[in-house]
Protein backbone atom coordinates (compact mmCIF):
# COMPACT_ATOMS: atom_id res chain seq x y z
CA UNK A 1 0.00 0.00 0.00
CA UNK A 2 2.86 2.30 0.56
CA UNK A 3 4.41 1.47 -2.38
CA UNK A 4 1.51 3.17 -5.21
CA UNK A 5 1.60 5.95 -2.81
CA UNK A 6 5.07 6.78 -3.33
CA UNK A 7 4.60 6.63 -7.41
CA UNK A 8 1.59 8.84 -7.28
CA UNK A 9 3.11 11.50 -5.66
CA UNK A 10 6.43 10.66 -7.79
CA UNK A 11 4.19 11.17 -10.84
CA UNK A 12 2.63 13.97 -9.91
CA UNK A 13 6.15 16.07 -8.85
CA UNK A 14 6.86 14.49 -12.56
CA UNK A 15 4.11 16.04 -13.90
CA UNK A 16 4.35 19.57 -12.45
CA UNK A 17 8.21 19.60 -13.12
CA UNK A 18 7.73 18.97 -16.75
CA UNK A 19 4.68 22.18 -16.84
CA UNK A 20 7.66 24.19 -15.05
CA UNK A 21 10.04 23.59 -17.85
CA UNK A 22 7.76 24.00 -20.66
CA UNK A 23 6.75 27.24 -19.81
CA UNK A 24 9.98 28.63 -18.24
CA UNK A 25 11.17 30.03 -21.47
CA UNK A 26 8.21 32.11 -22.37
CA UNK A 27 8.23 33.23 -18.36
CA UNK A 28 4.28 32.46 -18.01
CA UNK A 29 2.63 31.76 -14.60
CA UNK A 30 1.13 28.98 -13.72
CA UNK A 31 -2.44 28.87 -13.23
CA UNK A 32 -3.25 30.10 -9.91
CA UNK A 33 -0.12 30.89 -9.73
CA UNK A 34 1.94 34.47 -9.21
CA UNK A 35 4.01 35.64 -12.30
CA UNK A 36 7.86 35.37 -12.38
CA UNK A 37 8.99 38.54 -11.21
CA UNK A 38 11.05 40.27 -13.92
CA UNK A 39 14.71 41.19 -12.78
CA UNK A 40 15.20 45.39 -12.18
CA UNK A 41 17.52 47.08 -14.75
CA UNK A 42 20.20 49.29 -13.26
CA UNK A 43 18.86 53.25 -12.95
CA UNK A 44 21.86 54.85 -15.33
CA UNK A 45 19.68 58.40 -15.34
CA UNK A 46 17.52 60.26 -12.29
CA UNK A 47 16.70 62.62 -15.39
CA UNK A 48 13.07 63.56 -16.40
CA UNK A 49 11.57 61.13 -19.42
CA UNK A 50 12.80 62.89 -22.96
CA UNK A 51 9.74 64.60 -24.52
CA UNK A 52 8.32 62.96 -27.74
CA UNK A 53 10.87 65.15 -30.41
CA UNK A 54 8.85 66.92 -32.99
CA UNK A 55 9.68 67.26 -36.33
CA UNK A 56 12.15 70.57 -36.82
CA UNK A 57 13.26 72.43 -39.59
CA UNK A 58 17.09 73.39 -40.46
CA UNK A 59 17.93 76.09 -43.19
CA UNK A 60 21.18 73.45 -43.83
CA UNK A 61 18.45 70.91 -43.48
CA UNK A 62 16.06 72.32 -46.05
CA UNK A 63 18.87 73.67 -48.07
CA UNK A 64 20.72 70.25 -48.97
CA UNK A 65 17.21 68.92 -49.74
CA UNK A 66 16.62 71.31 -52.68
CA UNK A 67 20.58 70.97 -54.19
CA UNK A 68 22.00 67.32 -52.93
CA UNK A 69 20.33 65.13 -55.70
CA UNK A 70 21.87 66.84 -58.82
CA UNK A 71 25.40 66.69 -57.15
CA UNK A 72 27.28 63.75 -58.87
CA UNK A 73 30.61 61.83 -58.43
CA UNK A 74 33.15 62.46 -61.23
CA UNK A 75 35.32 59.52 -61.64
CA UNK A 76 38.15 59.83 -64.23
CA UNK A 77 40.68 57.39 -65.94
CA UNK A 78 43.71 59.20 -67.48
CA UNK A 79 46.29 56.99 -69.73
CA UNK A 80 49.82 57.73 -70.43
CA UNK A 81 52.36 56.51 -72.61
CA UNK A 82 55.13 55.13 -70.80
CA UNK A 83 58.70 55.66 -72.52
CA UNK A 84 60.27 53.05 -70.41
CA UNK A 85 57.46 50.57 -70.91
CA UNK A 86 57.11 47.73 -73.97
CA UNK A 87 60.35 46.45 -75.29
CA UNK A 88 61.91 48.02 -72.30
CA UNK A 89 60.42 45.90 -69.95
CA UNK A 90 59.99 48.84 -66.91
CA UNK A 91 56.25 48.61 -66.43
CA UNK A 92 53.43 48.82 -68.93
CA UNK A 93 53.63 50.49 -72.15
CA UNK A 94 50.07 52.54 -71.16
CA UNK A 95 49.67 53.81 -67.57
CA UNK A 96 46.42 54.49 -66.03
CA UNK A 97 45.51 56.67 -63.53
CA UNK A 98 42.58 57.32 -61.77
CA UNK A 99 41.01 60.69 -60.07
CA UNK A 100 37.90 61.37 -58.61
CA UNK A 101 36.02 64.90 -58.08
CA UNK A 102 32.72 66.30 -57.76
CA UNK A 103 30.27 68.33 -60.34
CA UNK A 104 26.71 69.51 -60.26
CA UNK A 105 23.47 68.98 -62.68
CA UNK A 106 22.40 72.34 -64.29
CA UNK A 107 20.26 70.68 -66.88
CA UNK A 108 17.87 68.08 -67.03
CA UNK A 109 19.22 66.64 -70.20
CA UNK A 110 22.23 65.94 -68.62
CA UNK A 111 24.51 68.80 -68.43
CA UNK A 112 26.56 69.72 -65.48
CA UNK A 113 29.28 71.48 -64.19
CA UNK A 114 32.46 70.86 -62.62
CA UNK A 115 36.33 71.93 -62.18
CA UNK A 116 38.24 71.59 -65.58
CA UNK A 117 41.37 70.04 -63.21
CA UNK A 118 39.28 67.01 -62.39
CA UNK A 119 38.37 66.29 -65.92
CA UNK A 120 41.96 67.31 -67.19
CA UNK A 121 43.44 64.72 -69.85
CA UNK A 122 40.62 62.26 -69.19
CA UNK A 123 40.21 59.47 -71.26
CA UNK A 124 37.19 58.41 -69.56
CA UNK A 125 34.96 59.92 -67.82
CA UNK A 126 32.17 58.61 -64.94
CA UNK A 127 29.15 60.42 -63.49
CA UNK A 128 27.93 58.49 -60.50
CA UNK A 129 24.11 60.21 -59.20
CA UNK A 130 23.32 60.21 -55.70
CA UNK A 131 20.39 58.05 -56.18
CA UNK A 132 23.21 55.11 -57.79
CA UNK A 133 22.86 55.59 -61.64
CA UNK A 134 25.89 56.08 -63.07
CA UNK A 135 26.34 57.40 -66.98
CA UNK A 136 29.46 57.68 -69.36
CA UNK A 137 30.52 61.39 -69.34
CA UNK A 138 31.75 63.03 -72.52
CA UNK A 139 33.47 66.63 -72.02
CA UNK A 140 31.96 69.20 -74.08
CA UNK A 141 34.96 71.95 -73.14
CA UNK A 142 36.98 72.87 -70.23
CA UNK A 143 38.97 76.53 -69.56
CA UNK A 144 41.98 76.18 -67.37
CA UNK A 145 42.22 79.92 -66.56
CA UNK A 146 38.81 79.71 -65.12
CA UNK A 147 38.71 76.20 -63.86
CA UNK A 148 34.97 75.81 -65.44
CA UNK A 149 34.33 72.59 -67.55
CA UNK A 150 31.41 71.15 -68.97
CA UNK A 151 30.35 67.39 -68.79
CA UNK A 152 27.43 66.06 -70.52
CA UNK A 153 25.92 62.58 -70.09
CA UNK A 154 23.21 61.20 -72.09
CA UNK A 155 20.44 61.14 -69.51
CA UNK A 156 16.74 62.94 -69.54
CA UNK A 157 14.30 64.43 -66.13
CA UNK A 158 17.42 64.71 -64.02
CA UNK A 159 17.10 66.69 -60.85
CA UNK A 160 19.01 69.81 -61.72
CA UNK A 161 20.90 72.47 -59.06
CA UNK A 162 19.30 75.98 -59.42
CA UNK A 163 21.33 78.69 -59.60
CA UNK A 164 22.13 81.85 -57.53
CA UNK A 165 23.33 84.97 -58.03
CA UNK A 166 26.64 85.56 -56.59
CA UNK A 167 27.32 89.19 -57.04
CA UNK A 168 24.18 89.18 -53.78
CA UNK A 169 26.39 86.95 -51.70
CA UNK A 170 27.83 89.06 -48.53
CA UNK A 171 30.28 87.89 -45.82
CA UNK A 172 28.63 86.13 -42.97
CA UNK A 173 25.77 84.19 -44.77
CA UNK A 174 25.55 80.45 -44.53
CA UNK A 175 27.94 78.51 -46.79
CA UNK A 176 26.98 75.05 -47.14
CA UNK A 177 29.41 72.72 -49.36
CA UNK A 178 28.41 69.24 -51.34
CA UNK A 179 30.56 67.15 -53.00
CA UNK A 180 32.46 63.74 -52.28
CA UNK A 181 35.50 64.45 -50.37
CA UNK A 182 38.26 61.47 -50.28
CA UNK A 183 35.93 59.19 -52.11
CA UNK A 184 33.03 60.02 -49.20
CA UNK A 185 29.96 60.50 -51.25
CA UNK A 186 27.31 62.84 -50.29
CA UNK A 187 29.49 64.94 -47.54
CA UNK A 188 27.72 68.29 -46.41
CA UNK A 189 29.78 70.39 -44.80
CA UNK A 190 28.59 74.36 -43.37
CA UNK A 191 30.17 77.56 -42.71
CA UNK A 192 30.13 81.37 -43.47
CA UNK A 193 31.18 83.03 -46.43
CA UNK A 194 34.39 84.31 -45.12
CA UNK A 195 34.98 87.09 -47.84
CA UNK A 196 34.28 88.03 -51.22
CA UNK A 197 36.32 88.98 -54.22
CA UNK A 198 39.62 87.05 -53.53
CA UNK A 199 41.51 87.80 -56.54
CA UNK A 200 44.84 86.70 -54.59
CA UNK A 201 43.58 83.70 -53.14
CA UNK A 202 45.77 81.49 -55.49
CA UNK A 203 48.58 84.10 -56.93
CA UNK A 204 48.59 87.45 -58.26
CA UNK A 205 47.02 88.19 -61.54
CA UNK A 206 43.96 85.93 -61.27
CA UNK A 207 40.77 86.07 -63.68
CA UNK A 208 38.66 84.84 -61.05
CA UNK A 209 37.07 87.11 -57.92
CA UNK A 210 36.92 83.95 -55.74
CA UNK A 211 34.72 83.65 -52.58
CA UNK A 212 36.09 82.77 -49.58
CA UNK A 213 34.55 80.20 -47.13
CA UNK A 214 35.68 78.30 -43.73
CA UNK A 215 33.20 76.16 -44.80
CA UNK A 216 35.25 71.81 -44.77
CA UNK A 217 36.75 71.16 -48.12
CA UNK A 218 38.82 68.56 -49.06
CA UNK A 219 40.18 66.57 -52.08
CA UNK A 220 37.42 65.29 -53.97
CA UNK A 221 35.47 68.42 -53.00
CA UNK A 222 37.05 70.08 -56.42
CA UNK A 223 33.65 70.63 -58.72
CA UNK A 224 30.65 70.29 -56.25
CA UNK A 225 28.53 73.51 -55.18
CA UNK A 226 28.83 75.71 -52.74
CA UNK A 227 25.25 76.94 -51.79
CA UNK A 228 23.30 79.68 -50.13
CA UNK A 229 20.79 78.77 -47.21
CA UNK A 230 18.03 78.88 -49.96
CA UNK A 231 19.71 75.54 -51.97
CA UNK A 232 20.94 78.11 -54.65
CA UNK A 233 24.56 77.03 -56.14
CA UNK A 234 26.60 80.28 -55.59
CA UNK A 235 29.66 79.15 -56.35
CA UNK A 236 32.27 75.78 -57.42
CA UNK A 237 34.31 74.33 -55.37
CA UNK A 238 37.68 74.74 -56.45
CA UNK A 239 40.71 75.53 -54.48
CA UNK A 240 42.21 75.22 -50.58
CA UNK A 241 44.42 77.02 -48.57
CA UNK A 242 45.75 74.84 -45.63
CA UNK A 243 46.32 76.97 -42.29
CA UNK A 244 47.07 75.88 -38.69
CA UNK A 245 44.24 74.60 -37.01
CA UNK A 246 42.03 75.10 -40.05
CA UNK A 247 41.95 75.66 -43.63
CA UNK A 248 40.67 78.27 -46.07
CA UNK A 249 38.37 77.09 -48.87
CA UNK A 250 37.71 79.11 -52.18
CA UNK A 251 35.21 79.04 -54.89
CA UNK A 252 34.34 80.19 -58.42
CA UNK A 253 31.44 82.54 -58.14
CA UNK A 254 28.66 80.81 -59.98
CA UNK A 255 27.71 84.12 -62.19
CA UNK A 256 31.49 83.25 -63.97
CA UNK A 257 31.14 79.51 -63.86
CA UNK A 258 27.74 80.39 -65.80
CA UNK A 259 29.18 82.92 -68.66
CA UNK A 260 32.42 80.56 -69.46
CA UNK A 261 29.77 77.70 -69.28
CA UNK A 262 27.59 79.21 -72.18
CA UNK A 263 30.74 80.07 -74.10
CA UNK A 264 31.57 76.30 -73.96
CA UNK A 265 28.44 75.43 -74.84
CA UNK A 266 27.89 77.54 -77.81
CA UNK A 267 31.73 77.44 -79.06
CA UNK A 268 33.78 74.43 -77.50
CA UNK A 269 35.92 76.64 -75.45
CA UNK A 270 35.97 80.40 -73.61
CA UNK A 271 37.20 83.30 -74.67
CA UNK A 272 39.19 85.64 -72.67
CA UNK A 273 40.33 89.26 -73.64
CA UNK A 274 44.00 90.56 -73.25
CA UNK A 275 45.75 93.67 -74.08
CA UNK A 276 49.79 92.69 -73.51
CA UNK A 277 51.03 94.04 -70.81
CA UNK A 278 53.39 92.80 -67.74
CA UNK A 279 52.49 94.29 -64.90
CA UNK A 280 53.87 95.22 -61.45
CA UNK A 281 52.80 95.87 -57.95
CA UNK A 282 54.20 99.47 -56.46
CA UNK A 283 54.61 100.40 -52.53
CA UNK A 284 56.14 103.97 -51.74
CA UNK A 285 59.28 102.48 -51.24
CA UNK A 286 59.28 100.88 -54.57
CA UNK A 287 58.67 104.13 -56.18
CA UNK A 288 60.75 106.01 -54.20
CA UNK A 289 63.98 103.60 -54.87
CA UNK A 290 62.81 104.03 -58.81
CA UNK A 291 62.80 107.55 -58.98
CA UNK A 292 66.21 107.61 -57.33
CA UNK A 293 67.86 105.35 -60.18
CA UNK A 294 66.65 106.40 -63.20
CA UNK A 295 65.19 109.27 -64.73
CA UNK A 296 62.65 106.92 -66.92
CA UNK A 297 60.41 107.04 -64.52
CA UNK A 298 58.89 109.70 -62.55
CA UNK A 299 56.18 107.64 -60.19
CA UNK A 300 54.03 108.77 -57.05
CA UNK A 301 55.40 107.29 -54.26
CA UNK A 302 51.65 105.29 -53.51
CA UNK A 303 50.60 102.00 -53.63
CA UNK A 304 49.43 100.98 -57.14
CA UNK A 305 49.85 98.92 -60.27
CA UNK A 306 52.62 100.01 -63.09
CA UNK A 307 53.14 98.65 -66.07
CA UNK A 308 56.64 97.63 -66.87
CA UNK A 309 56.74 96.27 -70.17
CA UNK A 310 54.35 96.47 -73.47
CA UNK A 311 54.16 93.35 -75.83
CA UNK A 312 54.81 94.59 -79.26
CA UNK A 313 52.10 95.05 -81.91
CA UNK A 314 49.86 94.18 -78.77
CA UNK A 315 46.45 95.89 -77.73
CA UNK A 316 47.93 97.89 -75.35
CA UNK A 317 50.39 99.06 -77.79
CA UNK A 318 48.13 100.19 -80.57
CA UNK A 319 46.08 101.97 -77.53
CA UNK A 320 49.68 104.46 -76.51
CA UNK A 321 50.38 102.30 -72.97
CA UNK A 322 53.85 102.94 -72.01
CA UNK A 323 56.23 101.17 -69.20
CA UNK A 324 55.68 103.18 -66.27
CA UNK A 325 52.10 104.46 -66.48
CA UNK A 326 50.65 103.70 -63.07
CA UNK A 327 47.50 102.35 -64.00
CA UNK A 328 44.34 103.87 -61.68
CA UNK A 329 41.20 102.76 -63.29
CA UNK A 330 40.09 100.40 -65.85
CA UNK A 331 36.53 101.08 -67.34
CA UNK A 332 34.97 103.14 -64.74
CA UNK A 333 36.26 100.61 -61.89
CA UNK A 334 39.34 101.94 -59.75
CA UNK A 335 42.38 99.23 -59.36
CA UNK A 336 44.87 98.67 -56.85
CA UNK A 337 46.77 95.31 -57.99
CA UNK A 338 47.45 93.45 -60.82
CA UNK A 339 44.55 90.73 -60.33
CA UNK A 340 41.84 93.94 -60.26
CA UNK A 341 43.45 95.41 -64.02
CA UNK A 342 43.30 91.57 -65.02
CA UNK A 343 39.56 91.35 -63.74
CA UNK A 344 38.70 94.59 -65.36
CA UNK A 345 40.22 93.59 -69.33
CA UNK A 346 37.89 90.13 -68.52
CA UNK A 347 34.90 92.69 -67.94
CA UNK A 348 35.37 94.24 -71.34
CA UNK A 349 35.17 92.27 -74.72
CA UNK A 350 37.31 91.27 -77.22
CA UNK A 351 36.98 94.01 -80.02
CA UNK A 352 35.45 97.14 -78.11
CA UNK A 353 36.98 99.89 -76.64
CA UNK A 354 37.76 99.51 -73.13
CA UNK A 355 38.88 102.76 -71.15
CA UNK A 356 41.98 103.25 -69.18
CA UNK A 357 43.25 105.79 -67.09
CA UNK A 358 47.10 106.23 -66.04
CA UNK A 359 48.98 108.54 -64.74
CA UNK A 360 52.19 109.58 -66.41
CA UNK A 361 54.59 111.95 -65.15
CA UNK A 362 52.28 113.58 -63.08
CA UNK A 363 49.99 113.81 -66.24
CA UNK A 364 46.12 111.61 -65.72
CA UNK A 365 45.32 110.64 -69.49
CA UNK A 366 42.24 108.32 -70.84
CA UNK A 367 43.77 105.74 -73.20
CA UNK A 368 41.37 103.80 -75.46
CA UNK A 369 42.17 99.94 -75.78
CA UNK A 370 40.56 96.92 -78.08
CA UNK A 371 41.62 94.09 -76.30
CA UNK A 372 41.89 90.82 -78.68
CA UNK A 373 41.33 87.76 -78.17
CA UNK A 374 43.67 85.52 -75.87
CA UNK A 375 45.33 82.60 -77.79
CA UNK A 376 43.96 79.20 -76.42
CA UNK A 377 46.96 76.90 -75.89
CA UNK A 378 47.14 73.77 -77.97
Amino acid sequence: MVQPRFLSRLSLLAATAGLLTSCTGTRLALPGLPGLPKPEQPRISDAAPAPTLQPSSSVIVDAVEKAGPAVVRIDTVKRTVNPLGGIFGRGPAIQQQQGQGSGFITRSDGVLLTNAHVVEGASEVSVTLPDGRSFTGKVLGADPLTDVAVVKVVASKLPVATLGDSNKVRPGEWAIAIGNPLGLDNTVTAGIISAIQRTNAVGEGQRVPYIQTDAAVNPGNSGGPLINDRGQVIGINTAIRQAPGAGLSFAIPINTARQIAAQILERGYASHPYIGVRLQALTPQLAKEINATTSECRLPEVNGVVVVEVMANSPAARGGLKPCDLIEKVGDKAVRNASEVQLGVDRGKVGDPLTITVLRNGSRQNLTVRPAELPREG
